[in-house]
């Protein structure tokens, strides 16, 4: 008998289970939000695997699109076969698994989500993959892989960086940790990496950040539970030193879930009081999970739900530090969702939604202090552009310019770009209120 798309997960093998979480993605659910309840079902010894077939086909996809299409007489349009097609090819050109168990299980996997009829498809694609390799591989290699109104803002926001960059944005990102310097140095918690056989090396940017050379179960690693590091992208790091001294200051993290930059504050300054603002109440909850098991909470830092849009402080703040929404462009290598979920005109409604919440929070904020305006997107419009439209109708704002090494120099603010080995795209633009 056959299966449907929505077949238990129990009955499914693990290409079809990881087909059917790529399908929820094609829906427009996020994979943080299927990612455990898809994993759940797939046993242990699998679970690698399947983590690689899904953030890699994602990783992949619109690469995978391009290699398919040609080969298809007629177009498909049917999602189920297409993705089973992404999930063998990625197999084939892109992992080491053998070619005949890539094939054969993935060729199952079309049956068992009830497309039999046109498995030999699949069948017929992947083994001319197998004969052509070097030809697939090439076209994999050179295509831009982002979807088509990606490109073109990247390309027009970024002409000269952007071959460059695509080439940035299909890589891996390292696995990134940021030293809680309350509980032990970076210097000493290298040694106790070395001592353990795990091979890392400083970050360049970050004083507190230090790269794994090679992925780990996080929990795993010395001092987890003790709360001595988190995770935490080398240019998200740079955030604590673009904040004035806080010790003693009353500081508002909006948007603050999941709550890095909050721990990194905490880490590094002792306010008087310190806000944590996000709307998302079940994100929020992470952060004081975080807090907790880094030992940061206390009666000076209060957690609120609340839409930063909207929300009016108990007292007028020393510093705002503001990592408004955004596309997340700049993470798309951590979470390769984004190239699936997003849609072109969803940029013009984070703009709007930004300028909403910087207006607000720029009312919450003392005569001389500083907010810090942080994005994860690389698009000129979410940052540079944001920036320019506010300077233009704010008197009583004036940029502090950030003298640095790092980044690009922007109208206003810097924007760091993906790297490989390096942190993700981030912008930070800090402006002080004058009157």
């Amino acid at each position: 008998m056959r299966q449907s798309p929505h077949a238990s997960g129990k009955t499914l093998n693990l290409r079809a289970q990881v087909v059917k979480t790529l399908l929820a993605v094609q829906n427009g659910q996020s994979l943080a939000s299927v990612l455990n309840q898809h994993m759940n079902i797939v046993s242990d010894k699998d679970r690698a695997l399947y983590h690689e077939l899904v953030l890699g086909c994602l990783r992949q996809w619109h690469a995978l699109k391009q290699v398919t299409l040609p080969l298809l007489t007629v177009p498909l349009e049917n999602p189920v076969v297409e993705t089973c097609l992404y999930v063998g090819l990625y197999q084939l050109l892109c992992t080491r698994v053998a070619a005949h168990a890539a094939i054969s299980e993935t060729v199952e996997a079309s049956k068992q989500l009830g497309m039999e009829s046109l498995s030999g498809v699949v069948n017929a694609i992947l083994r001319r993959a197998t004969r052509e390799t070097e030809q697939f591989y090439d076209v994999l290699e050179n295509a831009s892989n982002l979807p088509s109104w990606l490109a073109k803002r990247l390309k027009k926001d970024w002409g000269e960086q952007f071959a460059e960059l695509s080439y940035e944005l299909k890589q891996v990102a390292p696995l990134t940790l940021r030293v809680n310097t309350r509980q032990v140095s970076r210097e000493e918690y290298l040694d106790i990496l070395e001592d353990e056989g795990i091979d890392a090396h400083r970050c360049e940017l970050s004083d507190v950040g230090i790269v794994l050379d090679e992925s780990i179960h996080v929990p795993s690693l010395p001092g987890f539970e003790a709360g001595g590091f988190s995770v935490q992208d080398e240019h998200a790091q740079l955030c604590a030193s673009l904040v004035p001294n806080l010790d003693g200051k009353f500081v508002i993290d909006a948007c603050a879930a999941p709550g890095g930059k909050t721990a990194h504050l905490l880490e590094k300054y002792q306010p008087k009081k310190l806000i944590a603002l996000d709307q998302d109440e079940k994100r929020l909850k992470r952060v004081s999970e975080n807090l907790e098991r880094l030992i940061l909470d206390g009666k000076h830092v209060e957690i609120i739900t609340a839409d930063a849009a909207t929300w009016t402080a108990p007292e007028l703040a020393d510093c705002i530090v503001l990592d408004a929404p955004c596309s997340a462009i700049g993470v798309i290598r951590r979470h390769p969702d984004i190239r699936l979920l997003r849609q072109s005109g969803d940029i013009a409604k984070t703009v709007e939604l930004q300028k909403q919440i910087l207006e607000n929070m720029w009312q919450q904020l003392k005569i001389g202090g500083t907010l810090l305006y942080i994005t994860c997107s690389i698009l000129k419009a979410e940052n540079e552009q944001q920036m320019v439209d506010f300077f233009a109708s704010h008197a009583n704002a004036q940029e502090q310019k950030i003298d640095a090494d790092w980044g690009i120099e922007q109208i206003h603010g810097r924007q760091l770009l993906p790297q490989v080995g390096h942190g993700d795209g981030f912008f930070y633009c800090r402006i002080q209120k004058t009157a």
